[in-house]
């Protein structure tokens, strides 16, 4: 049996993984290789202690002094408006409290297989202590009041066995991380958070070794992927056309059209996301923050000091705005008062997003023999080894190890649509 990937990031490579563990053969279909794209410039967490989704108080409470900056944490291109009108309705709408619990109730389960999907990756391929670093992560909060603002959600996670450390003050604060200053009035560290050393070194680490382990690797444009008798075929850029017993579409941002000419027109937009990685020791930092309300995180990798962040809709034509780098690191200063800005290598990527923050994890309406397996947002590196196992599952028909119904690809269809449609068994 042999399956066709469409995308080679690191949904598509972990997916591989997966099927070659039962057996399968895989071919990886991407244009520019492996891991060369959102996979390799993203901020290295492994965020298993995540369980809220951008839909919710927390955004809401930030949203509209966000929009007013045009630099800020959250901004919509003027010339991008009408286009993402249709996917800010379907935001508003994720945003309601049922819609709110049903998001976090998926984004718990997901992220929950996170870690231990990891570890036994890595594990197998002997990778596991070269790459993960194991010195927690923290929240920022620029005011005691706002740690108060999130202090439900952090009840929330210390109830599902999370373990979180309050630094109920700048004093505290600064124990952990001295080169914060004065500014940073309160924090959360999660001692059990986990990163990577340099997101572009694992991703390829893996999708290298999935290549050693068997995998094809095919430096092509996927224009159509279609349900043939007793299988799949995909039409190449070149015109060329590879049968397969199943496919799996894990393109990220670029899923969106492979899917609608399927019959599943889901509402994928991408968030554009801003970073530059200083000189090692740059920002005087030990472990990952995420800077709350600020829209920005930092983490020290291998290769430097990575600071970046922000959610940009401008959809995967328009050029780079970098000034929204100069605008993140003038909003960290305050902050980081010692730390050295200057110089570093800048970065633009496309996070691939759905407004509930959940991806879609589910077979195509037209065949089971083709599996969705995009729209992680900003955590495409924290659940890409857990998708690739529910993947592998769906393909093999053999029971996933939560409930896909929050990840299906038709949760977006109207209530009246829904009621013309024939349910779908549980997976």
């Amino acid at each position: 049996m042999r399956a066709i990937i469409v995308g080679a990031g690191i949904v598509g490579i972990q997916s591989a993984h997966a099927l070659l563990d039962q057996g399968w053969g895989v071919t990886l279909i991407d244009p520019d290789g492996l891991a060369t794209r959102t996979s390799r410039g993203n901020a290295g967490y492994i965020a298993h202690t995540d369980i809220q989704p951008l839909a919710s108080p927390k955004v809401w409470r930030h949203l509209p002094r966000w929009l007013l900056d045009p630099l800020g944490p959250l901004s919509i291109r003027p010339s991008y408006a009408l286009a993402i009108a249709p996917w800010m309705i379907r935001f508003v709408a994720a945003s309601t409290p049922g819609r709110i619990e049903a998001s976090t109730q998926g984004m718990i389960a997901l992220n929950r297989m996170a870690l231990g999907a990891w570890e036994r990756r890595l594990g197998a391929l002997g990778l596991t202590g070269r790459h993960l670093r194991r010195k927690g992560y923290m929240y920022m909060f620029p005011s005691p009041s706002a740690l108060g603002a999130n202090m439900t959600s952090i009840r929330r996670q210390q109830s599902l066995g999370i373990e979180v450390d309050l630094l109920e003050d700048s004093a505290a604060l600064r124990r952990l991380e001295p080169a914060f200053g004065p500014r940073a009035a309160a924090g959360a560290f999660y001692p059990g958070g986990v990163s990577v050393g340099d997101p572009a070194s694992i991703c390829q680490a893996v999708g290298e070794a999935a290549i050693a382990r068997g995998a094809t690797l095919v430096r092509q444009a996927v224009v159509e992927v279609s349900p043939i008798e007793g299988g799949v075929a995909a039409r190449l850029g070149d015109g060329s056309v590879l049968a397969a017993d199943a496919a799996v579409i894990a393109a990220g941002a670029w899923s969106r059209p492979l899917a609608k000419r399927l019959g599943d027109d889901v509402p994928l937009d991408t968030e554009r996301g801003y970073n530059v990685t200083l000189p090692p020791g740059s920002l005087g930092l030990t472990r990952p923050v995420l800077f709350d309300g600020l829209g920005f995180v930092t983490t020290p990798l291998d290769i430097g000091d990575r600071i970046g962040g922000a959610v940009e809709f401008g959809g995967l034509q328009a050029p780079p705005n970098y000034a929204r780098i100069d605008a993140i690191i003038a909003r960290a200063r305050p902050f980081l008062p010692d730390a050295k800005f200057e110089g570093g290598t800048r970065w633009m990527g496309f996070r691939p997003s759905l407004p509930d923050s959940l991806p879609v994890i589910d077979r195509a309406t037209c065949s089971p023999h083709i599996v969705y397996a995009f729209g992680h947002s900003h955590y495409g590196l924290t659940q890409s080894a857990a998708t690739g196992e529910l993947v592998a599952a769906l393909i093999t028909q053999r029971q996933t190890t939560i409930n896909l119904t929050p990840f299906a690809a038709r949760r977006f269809l109207m209530p009246s649509w829904r009621k013309t449609l024939r349910p779908r068994a549980a997976s």
